[in-house]
């Protein structure tokens, strides 16, 4: 197996994404993934699908607690590819931001950033007040990704599966790990361009 990555639920909406991720990896069977999901994602993904704790914990190759600040991941010379939190409470983004290491998550994300890896948080809230966007811009700063799950139409998705595959696809984009998911931009055929375009 390549080297891990890190997954982890919070307990924003839209569980799906980081079920879908874990699903989506496994079916690579070329990388180890490294759970992480808090007792709050695991209610969200309760209320908002058919997956129980054991369910998506069997995604996994390896799952850690989220309190266990001991973990192998909580240290930088532990080697992985980098870190997806999907989704991302805004609690979650603030701890992150503010450099805590209050649970193994924020622990594990902090270390990605410092050791310079590369770290994608999905967001899920709206609207944004003044310090959801500050923090948005700390970690920016710090060099982390932040995707919005945001649907895109170009592809002309025909249900719900279909935009969570996108974003999932483009999520494993960032860490450069090609999947079949995303149908990719290739321009506007010439039958949709106006008139007046060359």
């Amino acid at each position: 197996m390549s080297t891990p990555l890190i997954i982890a639920i919070t307990g924003a909406t839209g569980t799906i994404y980081g079920i879908r991720l874990l699903e989506a990896l496994a079916s690579l069977k070329s990388i180890e993934t490294h759970l992480l999901l808090s007792p709050a994602g695991v209610l969200t993904a309760r209320h908002e699908s058919n997956y129980s704790k054991a369910d998506i914990e069997a995604l996994a190759d390896v799952v850690h607690n989220h309190k266990d600040v001991s973990a192998s991941i909580s240290s930088g010379s532990f080697l992985t590819a980098g870190m997806i939190i999907a989704p991302c409470t805004m609690n979650t983004l603030g701890a992150i931001a503010a450099g805590l290491d209050n649970n193994l998550i924020s622990r594990a994300a902090n270390v990605t950033l410092k050791e310079r890896r590369k770290l994608v948080l999905l967001p899920r809230e709206t609207p944004l007040h003044l310090m959801h966007l500050r923090n948005m811009t700390t970690v920016t700063e710090m060099g982390g990704i932040i995707a919005p799950p945001v649907p895109s139409f170009y592809n002309k998705p025909a249900s719900i599966a279909d935009m969570i595959d996108q974003t999932v696809g483009r999520t494993l984009d960032y860490l450069g790990i090609e999947t079949n998911l995303v149908k990719r931009w290739q321009g506007l055929p010439d039958s949709d361009k106006s008139p007046s375009q060359p």
